[in-house]
Parts: structure tokens; sequence; C-alpha cells
């Protein structure tokens, strides 16, 4: 259990990290349930910005990378942070291209 509130702490050092110089970053943290979100809300003039970053879950033990509208390479951001990449999941591909992915790791 201590590797999994290791990952915790990555994933919400991860995302501090990504919204702390982005006044219109919220994070939403659930750790009860192990889901944490950056969300974008605010205006740029008369355009409203409102939708999440990234979403990134912790199920059974393991990373789930569940949604990512950045440019950021969040697998590889993780595992420098001493997540394995074993432990990570894209779950944004669909089961067929995860297998794949795994196979080749």
């Amino acid at each position: 259990m201590d590797r999994v509130n290791d990952y915790r702490q990555s994933v919400r050092d991860f995302l501090e990290s990504f919204a702390i110089d982005d006044p219109e970053a919220q994070l939403i943290f659930d750790p009860e349930r192990d889901r944490y979100l950056v969300m974008h809300v605010g205006w740029r003039s008369d355009y409203r910005i409102y939708g999440c970053a990234m979403q990134l879950d912790i199920i059974d033990g393991k990373v789930w990378i569940q949604h990512n509208s950045t440019e950021i390479v969040i697998d590889q951001e993780l595992s420098r942070r001493g997540i394995s990449p074993k432990d990570i999941v894209l779950g944004f591909r669909s089961p067929g291209v995860r297998k794949r992915i795994a196979a080749a790791l």
C-alpha cells in the first residue's frame, strides 16, 4: 500500500506543478475515489474557457491516464516522478491498443 500512497503523492505533485502558474486552472482531487483532475475555468475576453486539461485515476494500484488535452507526455512525466511504467495505463486508448503497448514493454 505504500507504493499506492507514493503514487497518489506523485500524481498530486505533478498536477500541482502543472497548474501552479495558471490562474484559470482548478485542481480537483478526490482521494477517497482516487480521482485527480485539472480543469480550466474562466474567460478570455468574451470567450468562455471550460474543460478538463487532465484526468488521472488510480485503479487497482495503477495510474490511469484518462484524459490529456495538453501537449505534455504524461506517462513520461509520471515515470520521472517514480511511477513504474508497468503501473501506468493509457486509459484514453482502446483496450486492444493498450494490450499492444503493454506487450511492447
